[in-house]
Formats: C-alpha cells, structure tokens, sequence
C-alpha cells in the first residue's frame, strides 16, 4: 500500500467517524423529541454520566443508563412537544475515543391555564465518546443551558 493509499483510507476512515459521532448526537435529539427515552439510552454507555448546569450551576446529575432515562423520561413528561435544532458539532478523535461540542436550541412545548407556553434554551453540550461493539456511544454529557426564555405562544 503506498503512502497515499493510507492517507486516503485514514482520511475516509475519519470522516466516516465524523458521520457516525453527528448521526449519535442527531439521533439522541430525534429520540427525545418523540419521547422515546428508552431507545436515547442505549446511546449512552451502561455507566455514562449527564450533568445538567444553568448559569454554571450544577443543577442534575446522573450516573448510569436506569437514572438517566428515569430523569429524561419524568422531565420530557412535563411537555406536549419536545423540539431540538442542532447546529455546529465539532469532534476531536483519538483511537476509540472521542470529545465533541455541539450547540443546540431546544423548545419546550407545554400547556397552562389554557394557554400554549414555549420554554425555549440554547444548550451547549460538552460530549466524551466512547467506540464500543462496533458503535459510537455517548460516555459523558455535560449540558450548559447559556439562556432561557418563556413565553405565550399565539395561537
């Protein structure tokens, strides 16, 4: 194999790493928007960790995939629709490892006295990936909600 042989297949080897970390993180925010907490947990590694901070205050932390789908599954309950938009994902990969960054806005749909109310954050989650039997897996999330705002939907 010549040199330029191995570069390409470790550059499409990168990129398909890439793919496969933006498809994680894309998945995770598709499975919590349908409410289906019980399939976002096998995104995770068995003793993975979620830490939730708002104005760099540590407000919830979680340990194991059980916690964090009985912490996910009690919150996304509070709401009639659940939205993410995610935007720029940049990754460092080392071997089977992996750090990520990825920015998100997260809309929060619920109802009160009759009225529709949207609690809208931009969240910035700060990611450590693991490859394990042949698939990406979150090891660690640490979220930082930057901002929130509540307000009445017109409707």
């Amino acid at each position: 194999m010549t040199q330029n042989q191995k570069n390409l297949e470790e550059r499409v080897n990168e990129l398909e790493n890439v793919r496969a970390l933006r498809e994680l993180v894309d998945n995770f925010s598709i499975l919590a928007d349908v409410k289906e907490v019980w399939k976002q947990t096998d995104l995770f590694t068995k003793d993975a960790t979620v830490e939730s901070y708002v104005n760099g205050e540590l407000t919830s932390s979680l340990k194991g995939t059980q916690e964090i789908g009985n912490a996910f599954e009690g919150f996304l309950a509070n709401f009639e629709t659940v939205y993410h938009s995610n935007g720029q994902h940049v990754v460092s990969i080392n071997g089977n490892k992996a750090e990520g960054t990825l920015y998100c806005r997260v809309d929060l749909i619920s109802s009160e006295n009759g009225k529709k109310i949207n609690n809208s954050s931009a969240v910035s989650y700060k990611d450590e990936y693991v490859y394990e039997n042949g698939q990406w897996l979150i090891a660690k999330r640490t979220s930082n909600f930057v901002w929130n705002e509540r307000r009445e939907l017109n409707q």
